[in-house]
């Protein structure tokens, strides 16, 4: 496994807060985490970065880095399409 993956969330389909505690367990482990999405689950990943730096201000971690990208994927009647994508790092506060 490598170190991306360990360090990453990918939002999909699930409840929102399986993202959040997958998060913030990971975050026990490490300085920073990546929350990936792409396409519709764009909010979904904006509203587990938001209730992690939020809900758990006094826990020390705060948003960081965002990438905001597309990628080109082919749907299944063939055609090129541009999926949005979106990167947000959340840290641990260092004080």
């Amino acid at each position: 496994m490598s170190n991306e993956t360990r360090d990453t969330v990918f939002i999909g389909k699930k409840p929102l807060m399986a993202y959040v505690t997958s998060t913030l367990i990971q975050l026990a482990n490490l300085p920073s985490v990546n929350i990936k999405a792409r396409g519709l689950s764009i909010g979904r990943a904006v509203d587990v970065a938001q209730i992690i730096a939020r809900k758990t201000e006094n826990a020390g971690y705060s948003i960081g880095e965002i990438k905001i990208g597309s990628e080109s994927l082919e749907s299944q009647d063939g055609r090129t399409r541009n999926v949005s994508t979106i990167e947000i790092e959340v840290k641990r506060n260092t004080n």
